[in-house]
């Protein structure tokens, strides 16, 4: 699979309570809760990010809490891939959770702020078009990636046990 998006890049240590504080928790509606992903850091994130667009962090994304939240806001914002040097393991496992890829990339670096950039998640490629670089990042092992195209966790549960009956 090949995302192709735009770099939404942040530092380390970004932390659940940043990509889905408590107060959103309390919109009116669940379809507004989303709005408030990262507003702390970047007042403009979830109005600007568009479908495709890629997350991109340095090292300790998503410490902090275990809110499954914080990968299903990123996912409302737009966000399809996320990459960063080191990820908090439960925010891990709930990202492809919740259908959204998170890889391991150690030059996340040398990723700017909205370069344009197209992960293939099979071969382990980030490319870079903005500036016509290539950095390696891990692969997403099969299960998981089968998952992903089902939707999350719970829509491949569901794929499983209906083929099972």
């Amino acid at each position: 699979m090949i995302q192709k998006g735009n770099a939404w890049k942040y530092g380390s240590n970004i932390d659940t309570d940043l990509l889905a504080p408590i107060s959103a928790l309390t919109a009116a509606k669940p379809e507004e809760q989303y709005v408030q992903c990262l507003q702390d850091v970047d007042p403009n994130f979830a109005k600007s990010c568009q479908v495709g667009d890629v997350f991109v962090a340095e090292d300790n994304l998503g410490i902090g809490s275990s809110r499954e939240w914080a990968p299903q806001y990123l996912r409302s914002c737009g966000i399809r891939v996320i990459l960063a040097k080191s990820f908090a393991r439960i925010f891990y496992r709930n990202c492809f959770n919740l259908a959204v890829p998170a890889l391991v990339c150690t030059e996340t670096h040398k990723i700017s702020m909205g370069d344009e950039l197209e992960v293939d998640m099979e071969k382990g490629v980030v490319r870079n078009l903005t500036k016509g670089e290539e950095y390696a990042c891990d692969t997403v092992p099969a299960h998981l990636m089968e998952m992903v195209n089902d939707g999350g966790l719970m829509e491949h549960l569901k794929k499983r046990f209906k083929k099972a009956s």
